[in-house]
C-alpha cells in the first residue's frame, strides 16, 4: 500500500447548511490545530457538492473523524487519504459520512 501523506475531509452542503459547514469546519480547524481550506460555494474539483475542505496528518485521524461523526448533524462528508494517487484516493480509499455523492473523478483518469 502507498504511504499515506495526510487526509482530507471534505464537508458538503448547500446553501440552506452553508452556515452550519462553516460554523463545523471553523471549529474543527481550531479545536484539532488542523487546516481549513475555502467555503467553497459552487462544485469545485471532481466534488458535485459546495464543499470545504479540512487537511490533516495521520495523528490526528481519529480524533477529526469521531469528532465529525458525532458533529455532522446531517451533512454528508467525504473523507480520503492522500496517497498521490488521486483516482485511487477519491474511490478505492473513500470514506463516507451521511451517504455517497457521486464524484467526477473524470478528470484523474489518464
Amino acid at each position: 500500500m502507498s504511504s499515506i501523506e495526510g487526509y482530507h475531509a471534505h464537508v458538503y452542503f448547500d446553501a440552506q447548511t452553508i452556515e452550519q459547514a462553516r460554523a463545523l469546519c471553523e471549529t474543527v480547524a481550531a479545536k484539532f490545530d488542523i487546516r481549513m481550506g475555502r467555503v467553497h460555494e459552487r462544485p469545485v474539483g471532481p466534488h458535485p457538492d459546495w464543499s470545504c475542505q479540512l487537511a490533516f496528518e495521520h495523528a490526528k485521524f481519529a480524533d477529526v473523524m469521531l469528532y465529525l461523526a458525532l458533529n455532522r448533524n446531517g451533512l454528508v462528508i467525504f473523507t480520503h487519504p492522500d496517497t498521490g494517487d488521486d483516482l485511487a484516493d477519491h474511490t478505492e480509499h473513500a470514506i463516507w459520512m451521511g451517504g455517497i455523492r457521486e464524484l467526477n473523478v473524470g478528470m484523474f483518469k489518464v
